[in-house]
């Protein structure tokens, strides 16, 4: 019995290690398309080519669409950082989706907005408009005030009241470098087929912000925030460029994404019922366009920078990746007739399989190795060798992608110029794997078991607001 039991656990912890090879291995793969691809990008869109974009009669006008839900403590400095950006013809639109705080006086009172008549088509169906308001100082910021519905019907609503061909949606608590619209436009001047484009999200804890923008950019103090600044730049730099790069990009994050107004439109807008709306229109954009049989390009762009606030209370991260993990299942449970099947090119066969195992299964794998692993050397039923190289896999291997994402961060765009700022972030790539990276595990198990469990919202998410000149 005893042999039996040994021979079953071996299996399993070689199952086990098997998966810690395939996903680190193919976050080296990423590092490597990512590399290039960030080579060739640098390469191509210089800053002349930007200024003749730039000029261009040509460039399309672009709404940014700004859902406001309680973000009195940053919304002021958020809208002034927009309303400068560095772009031909862009206006603002503020959804503020029945803010129980004083989200709406703030913004009223910073820029002078008088009450204006409701005068527009309204394509996508959303909870009631209550009023619009407009500034003679501020012709291109509008503001809505709606009853609230949520995050999608607030991004409906803005979709609803832009006048542009693209939209552009931004978290109310974020702030654009004044490049970054003009970067994230670059994709629908270059192909007409392009449907949405993603920027880059970085950490803003611990920079200061002055009328709007960053201008002293340094680490955050609290450690939860300094191990987000790996991750993020992990997720992005590695696997969003190499996804991207194979057409098979499911996620535009929801602080920063610019889409074809025309193109959300016709696919019903962003979905109510889903707390991962952002990973949930961009798969809806691929399956459309995939069974119409229409060209099309959803793009990651790794310049255009959009800084927001990321937790520094354990609770309320937890609540974030909670939240994440079931929009993360959402999804896939919406689309799983996507999952594998080779009509839907490269988001069929690799994309939908891969946020499957690592990211919706991953935390089962995970946990249930840990555990399993400890209590077999405990009593000693696997060799303790082998233990040790599935540690060696599981850390090592893992600190090592962490590390690669801090080289691609450094020769691509150095936003972090100080040697310190960087020997702190190889630092952190290393020590994330000893105690970090169990906890988001923890989390994301957690999300995963509230998805059967069915259970709704998004749990309480505070901003203290941005570190101020």
């Amino acid at each position: 019995m005893r042999a039996w039991i040994s021979q079953a656990l071996m299996t399993f912890e070689m199952g086990v290690l098997a998966y810690f090879l395939v996903i680190n291995a193919l976050y080296l793969v990423f590092s490597v398309v990512a590399f290039f691809s960030l080579v060739q990008h640098r390469r191509r869109w210089t800053s002349r080519a930007l200024d003749i974009i730039m000029r261009s009669p040509a460039t399309p006008a672009v709404t940014l669409i700004v859902p406001a839900y309680n973000e009195e403590a940053t919304i002021e400095q958020s809208l002034r950082s927009l309303l400068f950006l560095n772009y031909p013809r862009f206006e603002v639109v503020v959804v503020n989706d029945g803010s129980k705080d004083g989200t709406l006086k703030a913004i009223l009172k910073a820029f002078g907005l008088s009450r204006a008549p409701i005068a527009y088509q309204q394509p996508l169906g959303t909870q009631e408009v209550a009023g619009l308001y407009r500034s003679l100082d501020y012709p291109d910021l509008v503001v809505i005030d709606k009853h609230n519905g949520g995050k999608a019907d607030a991004i409906n609503a803005g979709i609803n009241a832009a006048r542009h061909p693209l939209v552009c949606v931004i978290d109310a608590d974020s702030i654009l470098e004044p490049e970054a619209l003009m970067r994230a436009a670059l994709p629908f001047v270059e192909h007409p087929t392009t449907l949405a484009t993603g920027g880059i999200i970085r950490v803003v804890n611990g920079c200061t912000v002055d009328a709007g923008q960053v201008v002293r950019i340094a680490m955050p103090d609290s450690w939860l925030a300094r191990f987000q600044v790996v991750e993020y730049l992990r997720a992005f730099l590695s696997g969003r460029v190499a996804q991207s790069a194979t057409n098979a990009l499911l996620i535009i994050s929801g602080a920063f994404g610019m889409f074809k107004r025309e193109a959300v439109i016709e696919v019903g807008g962003f979905r109510h019922d889903t707390i991962g709306e952002d990973m949930e229109i961009v798969t809806r954009l691929h399956r459309h366009w995939r069974e119409t049989r229409r060209p099309y390009r959803i793009v990651f762009q790794p310049d255009p920078v959009c800084w927001t606030e990321v937790p520094e209370n354990r609770q309320i991260l937890g609540n974030q990746r909670n939240r994440w993990q079931r929009g993360t299942c959402q999804v896939l449970s919406y689309h799983r007739k996507m999952i594998g099947n080779p009509k839907y090119g490269s988001v069929g066969w690799f994309a939908m399989p891969y946020f499957l195992i690592f990211e919706a299964a991953g935390p089962v794998i995970e946990v249930t190795g840990y555990v399993i692993t400890i209590i077999a050397v405990l009593f000693g039923m696997i060799d303790v060798v082998f233990a040790q190289l599935l540690f060696l896999a599981a850390v090592v291997f893992g600190a090592l992608i962490s590390l690669t994402s801090v080289l691609l961060e450094e020769m691509s765009f150095r936003r972090y110029p100080k040697v310190r700022h960087l020997l702190l972030l190889s630092a952190l790539g290393v020590l994330e794997n000893f105690g970090y990276r169990q906890l988001a595990t923890y989390w994301r198990l957690k999300g995963l078991i509230d998805f059967f469990r069915d259970k709704k919202g998004w749990g309480a998410m505070t901003r203290k607001g941005f570190e101020k000149a």
